[in-house]
This record gives structure tokens, C-alpha cells and sequence, in this order.
């Protein structure tokens, strides 16, 4: 019995049609990223272990694919490991490599294993699939593209506020209204200090950043289960809460926060990149949350998150800064700020507002009708000259039924139909169909160049 064809879970086949759109998504962004000067590199798609790992806290670390070792992967694991069924320390004996969690850490894998190869501060773009072991669900896929922009080897906040230009850019251009969500790492430190608890930092942030997703009453019963004592609970609730303008916002942190260095630092950080992009006209909303915190671990500084405001979907783009991320691979002191577009949930969004330029699906602008072997011969010639002009062009394979081949020309949206016939070779001209119109006009091969054109 032949095998039903399937695809994992979390993975997606596209049409051509539907690579029109993404092509579509993918070229828009890197139009932007080379605006704002940006260089292009590419990372494997598979990274050692001892790479990724650390790198994303404990839930992300469970969500890395690892790959087994080539042969035989048991030969050298411990018995007891094995009848055990001890996955933590099985792991390391059967598993050497991932695959990429993001674009992000192989980054600055990258950076510091070609540091004397490269200009700081550095520029890059990034356009790769990564993948997670997620549970699939609307917008979360298994497999899926991240584009990503960042700067290494520069302190100064102007790198933020360009990246906030360009998100701003990018969604305008797409047509998509969004909301840019900013907070600060600074702040949430300053947070945890007010609160007493310093030493939770990570276990605050990683149950804040699930507020949207499952409610506040539930992050405060996660807080608690983390050790997180109920009135330290109670004094997070006000600051999770804030309302009012990103000015009131502040200045009610800067209250709170009076008396923790770390905090005022974060306030500051934010106030400056508020203020500039202010005056330089951006078409979002941006908004300060001080419960957003992306429950990554390398964020050091400003943190970002995009959300679409007419679509209910999860984060379409985000980012931040991370000061640390290269020091875990030897080379400290580089600052880094990066943010990252969600190729594929932009791709969603776009399809449910439909916001798809009329001509993204334009491939062929003409395909020539097959009448037979001398026809198809000259037919040959002509595609060929329209080709070497930048003009997309086919011609039918086989001289079967017009009818057909009209049908044909007309299912791949192709605008226009050439025949060339006995007459039309006789006299040097093409017979064209508008096939929007029906309208059909004889032309010389120059006069069609000039008219596709």
C-alpha cells in the first residue's frame, strides 16, 4: 500500500503563488536593509550544541531540534544513562549539533570567530529559516524565516532609534498599521530590586513575557511557583499596570524606581529613544510596556516587540540589545542591538488584510502558442529575443489544442497571448490577446518589447 505523502507538524508547503508573496515580503525587507546599510551574511543551518545551548534560558533550550550523531550514537553512552532513560545526560553523548533556534547567536558565533575580518561597528542582514520545537498553532510554525538587522561594536543609542525607523519603514511600506511595543532589561532589574527579589530576574522576566498569552492571574500563580514571595507578587502589579502617555509612563517609573541605579539608567535609555523619535515623524504607534521582556536572556538593554493592530496574531517583529552575547564566545565588551521581522507572520497578516500589490504574482508576461514544429521554431527565436530584453516569456511545449493552451495562459494569470501562425511569419509580426481585455493587435518583435516594457 503506497505511503500517504505528509509533512511534519509546524511545517508548510507554498505554491508558486504563494512564493510570489513571500518573494514579495522577502524583497521589500531586503530593500530596506540595504537603505539603512546593511550587508548580508549566511550562517549554517545546523550549529554545534555547545553553541546554542545556555543561550535562550531553560524553555528555549527545550525547544532546540538536536540532531543525532551520525553511526552508531549509542556505542559510547553510559548503561545507566540508557536504562535510566536520563535525557539530560543522554543528550550530550547521542546529540553534537542543532538546528538554529534564531539567527541571533550564530551571529555572534559568527562575529567573534571572523572579528579580524570584519569593520566595527558592523552591519549586517540575515534572511534564514530557523526552527523550534514549538507547539504548532495559528502563527507558530515549527519552521519558519526570521529576517534579521543588527549592529555589533557600538554603545550609542542612535543604532535604536534607526532600528526603530527602519521597523517603521518596512510596516509602512507593507501597508500593515502597527504598534511598537519598548521597554528596557534596565528596567526590569530595577523592578526586581524595588520588589526584592534580584535574584529572580530571570524567572520574573520569563513569566511577565507570557502576560497577553495566558493573563496576569496566571503570571502572578507562575511567580509564585517560582519561589517568588506574595508581596513582592503585590508590588509588581502597579508597574505591570501602568496607564497613561509614554511621557506619564516615565515619570511614574522614575518615581518608583528612585532608588535604584539600574532602573534610572534603563529610564533614561528610554526617555532619550522616545524623545528623538518623536521628532523624526513615525508612522506607528510606539508604546512603552514595561511588561514586555521577550523572556530572552541576552537582552541587556532596550527590548522591542512589533504587533499588528488590525490582525490578532502573535509578534510580527522584535528585538533588542544584547551587550554580553559575544562574551560567551571570547570576545568581550561588544555591544550589540538587532531586530529580527517574522517573515511568516507578516505573510499571514498580509493575506488577511489583503494587502498584496496587484502585480505580486506577475511571473510570465507573455506566452507564445505552440501551432506546430515551423511555428514553434520561429516562436523559439522571439521568446528568446524577448528574454535577452528583461521580458519574462514561454512558450507552450506541445501543439495541442488552442483551446487548451488558452486555458493554460489563462489559469497562470499570464496577461498575454502571442500568435505567430503561417501569416505572421510571412509578414515579420506577432498577433497579441490582452487576455484581461481580449483585445488582439499585430505587432513587430520591437514594437512588443516597447509595449511590455
Amino acid at each position: 500500500m503506497a505511503q500517504k505523502p505528509c509533512i511534519p507538524k509546524g511545517t508548510r508547503d507554498f505554491s508558486p503563488e504563494e512564493m510570489a508573496k513571500r518573494n514579495y515580503i522577502f524583497d521589500t525587507i531586503k530593500e530596506a536593509f540595504l537603505l539603512y546599510g546593511f550587508r548580508q551574511i549566511e550562517t549554517p543551518a545546523m550549529e554545534n550544541l555547545s553553541t546554542l545551548m545556555g543561550k535562550y534560558g531553560e524553555e528555549g533550550d527545550k525547544l532546540l531540534f538536536k540532531i543525532l550523531n551520525s553511526g552508531d550514537y549509542l556505542k559510547d553512552v553510559p548503561d545507566c544513562n540508557l536504562s535510566e532513560h536520563d535525557i539530560q545526560h543522554l543528550t550530550p553523548h547521542i546529540c553534537e549539533k542543532g538546528l538554529r533556534y534564531d539567527l541571533t547567536v550564530p551571529f555572534a558565533r559568527f562575529v567573534v570567530q571572523h572579528r579580524n575580518d570584519i569593520q566595527f561597528p558592523f552591519k549586517r542582514y540575515q534572511i534564514q529559516p530557523v526552527w523550534r520545537a514549538d507547539r504548532p498553532q495559528k502563527g507558530r510554525y515549527r519552521e519558519f524565516y526570521q529576517c534579521d538587522a543588527d549592529i555589533v561594536g557600538s554603545d550609542s543609542l542612535v543604532n535604536e532609534i534607526e532600528l526603530l525607523t527602519l521597523l517603521d519603514y518596512v510596516f509602512k511600506r507593507f501597508g500593515i498599521r502597527v504598534i511598537i511595543k519598548v521597554n528596557n532589561r534596565k528596567i526590569l532589574s530595577g523592578i526586581a530590586e524595588l520588589i526584592g527579589a534580584s535574584d529572580k530576574i530571570v524567572d520574573i522576566t520569563v513569566a511577565i513575557d507570557k502576560i497577553d498569552k495566558i493573563g496576569i492571574d496566571n503570571v502572578n500563580q507562575e511567580l509564585l511557583n517560582k519561589g517568588i514571595p506574595e508581596d513582592a507578587i503585590g508590588k509588581l502589579q502597579p508597574l505591570l499596570q501602568l496607564k497613561g502617555s509614554n511621557i506619564e509612563k516615565l515619570d511614574t517609573l522614575k518615581s518608583m524606581l528612585a532608588t535604584s541605579e539600574i532602573g534610572l539608567k534603563g529610564i533614561e535609555e528610554m526617555s532619550f529613544i522616545i524623545d528623538n523619535l518623536s521628532k523624526l515623524g513615525i508612522n506607528a504607534d510606539i508604546e512603552v510596556d514595561v511588561s514586555l521582556a521577550r523572556g530572552l536572556n541576552y537582552y541587556t538593554g532596550t527590548i522591542i516587540e512589533v504587533k499588528a493592530a488590525d490582525v490578532e496574531i502573535g509578534s510580527i517583529s522584535g528585538g533588542g540589545r544584547y551587550d554580553n552575547l559575544t562574551g560567551v564566545f571570547g570576545l568581550q565588551g561588544v555591544s550589540g542591538v538587532g531586530i529580527s521581522f517574522g517573515a511568516d507572520r507578516i505573510y499571514d497578516v498580509l493575506n488577511a488584510l489583503n494587502l498584496y500589490p496587484s502585480d505580486t504574482a506577475t511571473g510570465t508576461k507573455v506566452i507564445f502558442i505552440n501551432f506546430g514544429t515551423v511555428e514553434c521554431n520561429e516562436c523559439l527565436k522571439l521568446v528568446t529575443t524577448l528574454r535577452n530584453a528583461g521580458i519574462a516569456a514561454e512558450i507552450y511545449p506541445e501543439p495541442v489544442k488552442m483551446k487548451k493552451q488558452m486555458a493554460y495562459a489563462d489559469a497562470l494569470k499570464i496577461p498575454f497571448v502571442a500568435l505567430v501562425g503561417e501569416n505572421e511569419i510571412a509578414n515579420h509580426c506577432i498577433s497579441l490577446k490582452n487576455m484581461s481585455t481580449g483585445e488582439q493587435v499585430s505587432l513587430t518583435i520591437g514594437q512588443l518589447i516597447e509595449m511590455l516594457r
